[in-house]
């Protein structure tokens, strides 16, 4: 018996924008038995590369041949591959009205040995759990660090660089090779969630608050709860608002599927 079950659920709100760019999906592996998928994509200006996203990283996971164990470092390696693609095929892509189209991307994988891979570009955000407590997230300073060592940027220029365009990690961006982060926990169990969310949720929050949420409710009434909190706090200017949310839960004992009957006098 597995030492937890999984419960997920996808949820979105459009905000006070006129169009709805983000998307998420949640994903079963067709060649990996065991093997779940939580993708999250903010678009910029437009859904069709956040819908690139999605379509890239199902193909390449139906395409995904699982050993008896689980191998983290080609999990690693697919998530590596979900990124390169989707851009490639996006910064071809002709721009819009908007500019060139761009996505965030947030790719979480789960597998049956109780341990999760997730890769991250943008400003997307991917969260850990255990109970209450947030013992994890995604952030940028990866990235900050990556201009400053690599790029040989000043500091105070690396920390800008969301309001440069140039210098934005983002799919698609034809000035810049996205840099994906990666990373892995290992040790899974009942009690441990993970939270993908666009950042026209996870701003109007604190990890104490998500986390609060989340471990007490269902999936779908943490995403009602966050996403009717998050329209409140934005007071009329919010953005898309999109999250997935997994949880771990232990799973139900099992009755005894016998009755017991009083045995009669042995001849």
């Amino acid at each position: 018996m597995s030492a937890y079950k999984i419960e997920a659920g996808t949820a979105q709100h459009i905000g006070s924008r006129a169009l709805q760019t983000d998307r998420t999906a949640l994903y079963t592996a067709a060649r990996a038995p065991g093997y779940v998928m939580a993708v999250l994509a903010d678009g910029l200006g437009t859904a069709a590369a956040a819908e690139q996203v999605l379509h890239t990283s199902k193909l390449l996971l139906d395409e995904y041949r699982a050993g008896e164990k689980a191998n983290l470092l080609r999990l690693q390696d697919l998530l590596r591959t979900v990124a390169q693609e989707a851009h490639d095929v996006i910064a071809m892509s002709p721009a819009t009205t908007g500019g060139e189209p761009q996505a965030t991307m947030l790719v979480l994988m789960l597998t049956p040995q109780g341990q999760a891979v997730w890769a991250h570009v943008g400003d997307s955000r991917l969260y850990r759990f255990a109970g209450e407590q947030c013992v994890g997230r995604s952030n940028d300073q990866d990235y900050v660090r990556h201009l400053v060592e690599h790029d040989k940027l000043p500091l105070d220029a690396a920390k800008k660089h969301r309001s440069t365009r140039m210098l934005m990690n983002a799919l698609g961006n034809r000035q810049k090779t996205p840099f994906v982060t990666v990373g892995e926990q290992q040790g899974l169990k009942a009690g441990d969630a993970f939270l993908l969310a666009s950042d026209g949720l996870w701003q109007y929050f604190t990890d104490a608050e998500m986390g609060m949420v989340i471990s007490r409710a269902t999936p779908r009434q943490a995403s009602e709860k966050l996403i009717n909190k998050a329209i409140e706090r934005a007071k009329g200017k919010g953005d898309n608002c999109t999250m997935a949310i997994i949880k771990l839960v232990a799973p139900p004992t099992e009755a005894p599927s016998y009755t017991v009957q009083r045995m009669g006098k042995a001849v």
